[in-house]
């Protein structure tokens, strides 16, 4: 303005047409920086000024001092206002201006691809969040709370481990079990969690938190489905709830309906029905089946017209092991033959392709990190949307350098510079890692006992703990103590704090900071929706073709990564703490393609020398 002569009066004269309500001193605010433009009117402004001086499109866009804040003033009438303030990020400022056709196109691009994810098992997930029909056990669940009971995130279906069988009904249902039920559901949680089997008791192997949180889900919607109206959406067979009984699960044609059932609701078979039957043989196995050494559970069974008559139950109760027995081989035929013919149901690549074809995966996928830091708002101006830029950037390098599970990312303890870090029993009694610094290695170290991982007992740690110096690249270490000292209490807001890395934004509403599975994965997919999915409309995002996605995603980009550059699964499984048959099967995309490329790379160095 100084440079042309103008003053916010003349300049407003020259942009503003008369019949605009756009006020003289909202230039003056801008001049004078206690308002910055933020409504689709003032960025339009803003684009005149920029033809008036015949400056670049987007150049005052570019020095705002929170680029990725949502412009507000979009017309969106016939949009919900929860669903309209999402819509706001990913729209363009010009959008009001457009052909209603183009709007239209716009809007649905950003609703199948950012919001939703368009995928065959998002599609299919969204539908069958709609038909409720699972079984609570309050307070037997294990790592959920009531609330995660109530309002589990739908997206969530595989960010624990890509190797379990999640369903997307899991916990929607709002039934909570019978009594004799829950009884039943909480001696066998139990029977399987506790340090010491009872007197009198066998049992094979122990379930973790993570585990029999895993199992009384999946029971629970065995139940649901039993108990679900047979002419509701979710067709059922109605059996009444004061005949639900783990009892019913040593009668094949009990198991022979549930499987049937999810194969018409689905379409096909999927391991998830095999990984049921595996878990029914376990209750069922000789001298150690839970199942087999409680006969008095015959007692509570009553006959299912259809499913299972009196004279199977008088069978049964006569001689409780011999009906075990017969299920557990009726269950292991039937696990065989649907194993034979399941089909995969959603492929766990699919988000991040883009990122798995690259050449460099890993490079590819760091083009999100530095998206958020060319978006990062002013601190000094925006001090909680700067603290929440740099959370997403920190968990995203510490996702690329750590290739931890999401359990052991969000539950990861911190202990600032200079005081004394927590020994490693202790974390062992904590099952959690920390992040501390080491003066002996004079950079930032993670410290995670072996017990804290799901795969505790696997070769790769050989009962020693995971052990990690960060490396100081991309001024990484900046980042970190910038969020230790600032960012993170910024985001507590004067909230307890639960002493781990990673902490919530505490708002009114709620004055619990930490993560829960649900809430983390939230946090990561929309960083992803954010700054890693490219908007054509807007330009903003740093993958084309991306999708929303969750954390356990970037375990894929490690493997695939390494067995690109060496070929070599064993030290693919170094970087995500695993064997090299699980990279193998779960986490490495490592096509024919790929494995010509690497040989046709060593193999042309001989004509490269020539």
């Amino acid at each position: 303005m100084r440079r042309h002569g103008d003053s916010y009066w003349h300049l407003h004269r020259a942009v503003v047409r008369d019949d605009e309500k756009f006020d003289h001193s909202t230039i003056r605010h801008w001049l004078q920086g206690t308002k910055a433009p933020r409504s689709v009117a003032s960025m339009e402004v803003l684009g005149r000024v920029e033809r008036r001086y015949r400056l670049p499109a987007g150049y005052f866009k570019a020095k705002l001092p929170h680029q990725t804040r949502s412009t507000s003033g979009y017309v969106l009438d016939d949009i919900a206002p929860a669903e309209r303030r999402r819509l706001a990020w990913h729209l363009p400022d010009d959008f009001n201006t457009r052909p209603r056709q183009e709007q239209e196109e716009i809007l649905e691009w950003v609703q199948r691809v950012i919001i939703r994810g368009s995928t065959d098992y998002r599609r299919f997930q969204a539908a069958a969040m709609k038909q409720r029909y699972a079984i609570r056990f309050p307070g037997i669940a294990y790592g959920q709370s009531d609330a995660a009971d109530c309002h589990r995130n739908k997206y969530e279906e595989q960010d624990e481990d890509s190797t379990s069988f999640t369903d997307p009904d899991l916990r929607s249902g709002v039934i909570d079990a019978p009594p004799v039920l829950a009884m039943e559901m909480a001696e066998l949680i139990r029977f399987k969690t506790a340090t010491l089997t009872a007197f009198g008791l066998q049992r094979n192997g122990v379930w973790g938190e993570e585990t029999a949180s895993q199992k009384v889900e999946h029971l629970g919607l065995m139940f649901g489905a039993l108990a679900a109206h047979p002419r509701g959406p979710v067709r059922g067979y109605g059996v009444p709830l004061q005949h639900l009984t783990f009892g019913l699960l040593v009668f094949p044609s009990i198991w022979d309906w549930y499987v049937q059932w999810r194969e018409r609701r689905r379409g096909f078979y999927t391991a998830w029905e095999v990984d049921m039957l595996r878990i029914s043989l376990a209750l069922t196995r000789r001298e150690t089946g839970w199942l087999r050494q409680h006969p008095r559970l015959g007692s509570r069974l009553r006959p299912i017209e259809g499913l299972i008559t009196q004279a199977d139950i008088d069978r049964a109760c006569a001689d409780w092991d011999d009906a075990c027995d017969v299920y557990f081989k009726h269950a292991s035929s039937r696990a065989r033959e649907i194993q034979r013919v399941a089909r995969v149901h959603r492929d766990p690549f699919e988000p991040i392709m883009p990122v798995l074809e690259a050449e460099s995966p890993v490079g590819e996928y760091r083009k999100i990190t530095e998206e958020i830091l060319r978006l990062m708002p002013d601190e000094r101006l925006y001090r909680r949307p700067a603290a929440e830029a740099a959370r997403s950037f920190l968990m995203l390098r510490f996702g690329l350098h750590l290739g931890l599970r999401q359990k052991n990312l969000r539950q990861l303890m911190v202990c600032e510079r200079g005081k004394l870090p927590r020994s490693e029993r202790q974390l062992a009694d904590m099952k959690r890692g920390e992040i501390r610094w080491s003066e002996r290695d004079n950079g930032w170290e993670v410290l995670i006992p072996s017990v804290a991982f799901k795969n505790a007992n696997s070769s790769y740690f050989g009962s020693k703990p995971f052990r990690l110096i960060l490396p100081d690249l991309g001024g990484l270490y900046d980042h970190i103590e910038a969020y230790i000292d600032r960012h993170r209490r910024v985001l507590l807001g004067g909230a307890e704090d639960p002493g781990t890395f990673f902490v919530k934004t505490v708002k009114t509403t709620s004055k619990d900071a930490s993560y829960d599975q649900n809430t983390f994965y939230e946090a990561w997919r929309l960083t992803i929706q954010r700054y890693g999915i490219y908007n054509p409309y807007t330009g903003r995002g740093a993958i084309p073709g991306l999708l929303p996605h969750g954390p356990h995603n970037v375990r894929d980009v490690l493997a695939t990564h390494i067995l690109k550059q060496t070929g070599s699964y064993e030290q693919a499984s170094y970087a995500i703490q695993d064997t090299p048959d699980m990279v193998a099967h779960h986490y490495g995309r490592f096509l024919p393609q790929d494995k010509a490329a690497l040989a046709a790379r060593i193999l042309n160095q001989v004509w490269e020398a020539a």
